[in-house]
């Protein structure tokens, strides 16, 4: 029994092989699966490229079974929020420029100030969730709620009042992996990223929808200056990508992270591009299904130039600077960064 598990051994093909074939016919969950192929393999390079967190500064948080927020600058961390009481995964998070954080974390969206005091709070009904969320200006927020009818919300934080919402289409066969991105566009629409049937829709303020694109397994959606969209996910249960696309929907740039050489990266989430043209892409661990192996630890985010080489990584799992896992990275000095200077239709 013994040879059949051992990967450095002659079987590890064997192994990788049959794990493929679960993967094809659709067996098992997909994060598990992927992760369990990426355990063959080292999952990052002893020495990395670029300075670590020292290489920028940013915001930072992800997914996972407590809720954790970070500001690192100069390598440190200035400043954080931790939540080991609660419920929930923080799947999108936006450091506003006057120091708020509204964070999407599953059972509800919230708005707080520097000094982690709750401004404005939203909890989903029973049976619902949310999983991303931007502010648009200081007064409102958008934000999806997945349910069995999953909806658009536009709310105003100072009355808490709904001031918008329109319906989405979902697949109808559960709610937890309807949605987890979705973000306004420069001329005041919003793409959404439609997880579970596989496309991205660009909608009007009124709910038109303007634009459907094929995008199997997409998880995340960003808007470029170039009228182009960047997406990231799971093309189905082969691989993971990071793509820009077209309004046409053709593949202009694409980076199959599944593929990539020398790391592992089964879970790409958000991805965003850079005021210099390179990509950032976060990459998930699943504390649900995994274990952290501390002698082969994955990385948590990637910096890639245009012509698709690594220069930046980022692992910190250690104290003084544990990041935990990763969702989403915002660079505190990038002018390509998320802000909530934003409008929706006329909302702004």
């Amino acid at each position: 029994m013994s040879n059949i598990v051992n990967l450095n051994g002659g079987n590890s093909r064997f192994f990788k092989a049959l794990i493929l074939l679960f993967l094809i016919a659709g067996f098992g969950v997909h994060a598990k699966a992927q992760q369990m192929l990426a355990a063959t393999k080292q999952a990052a390079p002893e020495i990395l490229p670029g300075k670590g967190p020292a290489e920028f500064d940013f915001f930072y948080a992800g997914e996972a079974k407590h809720r954790k927020m970070y500001i690192v600058r100069n390598s440190k961390i200035t400043w954080s929020y931790i939540d080991t009481l609660g419920k929930g995964e923080i799947s999108d998070a936006v450091l506003m420029k006057n120091g708020n954080v509204l964070f999407a974390h599953q059972f509800g969206v919230t708005l707080i100030d520097k000094n982690k005091n709750v401004l404005w709070n939203y909890d989903a009904p029973k049976n619902h969730e949310t999983h991303t969320a931007q502010p648009i200006g200081n007064d409102h927020v958008v934000f999806i709620q997945n349910g069995d009818t999953a909806k658009l919300f536009v709310m105003n934080v100072k009355t808490n009042k709904i001031e918008k919402q329109f319906n989405l289409q979902t697949r109808g066969n559960g709610i937890h992996g309807q949605f987890r991105h979705a973000r306004l566009t420069p001329d005041g629409t919003i793409l959404v990223a439609h997880m579970d049937l596989g496309k991205v829709r660009e909608y009007d303020v009124d709910g038109k929808q303007l634009l459907s694109i094929d995008v199997p397994g997409v998880w995340s959606v960003e808007p470029l200056k170039n009228n182009n969209i960047l997406v990231s996910g799971h093309e189905g249960h082969r691989t993971s990508y990071v793509r820009e696309l077209n309004r046409k929907g053709d593949v202009v740039w694409e980076y199959m992270m599944s593929d990539m050489p020398d790391y592992s990266f089964p879970e790409p989430q958000i991805a965003t591009r850079l005021a210099n043209g390179n990509t950032i892409v976060n990459n998930w661990f699943n504390q649900w299904d995994s274990k952290l192996d501390p002698k082969n630890l994955q990385v948590q985010a990637i910096e890639i130039t245009p012509d698709k080489k690594v220069i930046w990584a980022l692992r910190s799992w250690a104290d003084p600077m544990n990041l935990g896992p990763s969702t989403t990275i915002q660079l505190l000095n990038d002018a390509n960064a998320i802000t909530e200077k934003v409008h929706f239709g006329d909302i702004k």
